[in-house]
């Protein structure tokens, strides 16, 4: 394999197992033999496993964005653009589950708390889409005047465990029932 290679079923072998199994249910022993290397290749990569974790955080980051921004249009109206967004991402975890249920554990971890407080309460570099429509949305007086945190939570808690219901089996999200929990989504936001 490359070095390439190598790191990518590295990477793959960490998002499977943590999806799995949590970060503590995955050691770094685990993901080498998943991966197919030796322990100390790991670490040829990655210092240690809390950059392994942030890392492909970061890899998911770059395949989700790219994703929910195809299509977007920032000059279109402010409900068209939360709708096309929160449709996008709907779209992504239902195609990805593997990446949804890692994320899930980031974001329920004290890795994900960092990377929350950082993107709600702190200044971020970067383009954060969401950051900005909401950003606007509020100095627009488009949605209701609340904290970013509250705002984050009408909008994606819905979603999220929509997407959680549809991995699960519980639901089965078509076009229909995508554009209808978008709305509601919005619905819960807007003034």
């Amino acid at each position: 394999m490359s070095k390439v290679e190598k790191r990518d079923e590295i990477v793959r072998a960490a998002l499977e197992l943590i999806a799995e199994h949590g970060f503590h249910g995955a050691p770094m022993a685990m993901i080498a033999d998943r991966a197919g290397v030796g322990a100390g290749t790991i670490y040829r990569y990655f210092e240690n496993k809390d950059v392994l974790i942030r890392e492909l955080y970061r890899d998911m980051e770059g395949r989700i964005y790219p994703f929910i921004t195809e299509g977007y249009v920032e000059v279109k109206a402010f409900r068209e653009r939360f709708i096309h967004l929160g449709s996008a991402l709907l779209r992504y975890f239902i195609e990805n589950p593997l990446d949804f249920r890692y994320l899930e554990q980031f974001h329920n971890s004290p890795y994900g708390l960092e990377y929350r407080r950082d993107r709600l309460l702190g200044e971020r570099e970067g383009c954060d889409v969401y950051r900005e429509l909401f950003d606007t949305g509020i100095a627009q007086q488009v949605l209701k005047d609340v904290p970013l945190p509250i705002l984050f939570a009408l909008a994606f808690g819905p979603l999220l465990s929509v997407a959680r219901d549809h991995i699960l089996g519980f639901i089965v999200l078509d076009d229909l029932l995508i554009a209808r929990t978008i709305e509601a989504c919005w619905d819960a936001v807007r003034r």
